[in-house]
């Protein structure tokens, strides 16, 4: 195994992280300092800045995360994290991406940098559909701007899919599919069609649901659902 995917897998960091720590010569293996596209055999001693890093299983899990928790290790502020809804036995997980304070839905934990890149690299256009709670009555005429790409913090957002699955005069829930993550874009994106969003929460990422997981509910990832997200 190369020795990126090594440390990747072992929940070092992501593998472009583990390249950086290897040009800066914190990486070692059996003593020697570590090159770029070294491979890793069994019973090779592994070592991190001195510390040794062993292969281990990584850990998968779905949460749906309710308001009022951030997307996150620790708060300087003191706010709850995800972490907190989840088992005390669990490895170093680390959520996947982000869902902001007064968001709900569906998040990631994981220990496998790798997969946490996949999953958030732009250039994978990895799809996340949401479910988008806004006042008034919206039509799907209305909703052309976003799907088209609408002007947000001096730049264009880019295509994505929407559709509303339900409307009255006193609200509209729409979906949207979006293929990148920006900071608080959904809100943005509605805010700038003039409609401020009551509720916003992530239901989907690819096809992966939340499989009817209730509020502050987790489960474990199979393997056949990772390597769907793996390959998406």
């Amino acid at each position: 195994m190369r020795i990126n995917k090594y440390l990747a897998s072992s929940g070092v960091a992501s593998r472009r992280e583990c390249d950086n720590l290897i040009r800066n010569k914190k990486v070692t293996i059996n003593g020697q300092i570590a090159k770029l596209g070294a491979e890793v055999n069994d019973g090779d001693e592994v070592c991190v800045d001195g510390k040794t890093i062993a292969l281990k299983k990584n850990e998968y899990y779905v949460l749906n995360k309710p308001k009022g928790y951030i997307c996150s290790v620790s708060d300087d502020k003191g706010r709850k994290t995800v972490l907190d809804l989840m088992p005390e036995n669990t490895g170093r997980i680390y959520p996947v991406g982000r869902l902001d304070y007064d968001s709900e839905g569906l998040i990631i934990l994981t220990t496998d940098g790798e997969l946490a890149q996949h999953l958030t690299h732009p250039s994978n256009n990895v799809p996340k559909t949401y479910l988008v709670k806004v006042e008034g009555k919206l039509t799907e005429t209305d909703l052309n701007p976003i799907r088209s790409g609408i002007e947000i913090d001096g730049y264009i957002t880019k295509k994505c899919k929407a559709h509303i699955v339900e409307t009255n005069k006193e609200y509209t829930k729409a979906h949207i599919t979006l293929y990148e993550g920006k900071n608080r874009e959904v809100r943005k994106m509605f805010a700038a069609i003039g409609k401020d969003v009551m509720l916003l929460k992530r239901i989907k990422i690819g096809e992966l649901s939340l499989r009817g997981l209730d509020r502050g509910k987790y489960r474990k990832l199979n393997k056949q659902e990772v390597d769907y997200l793996m390959s998406i």
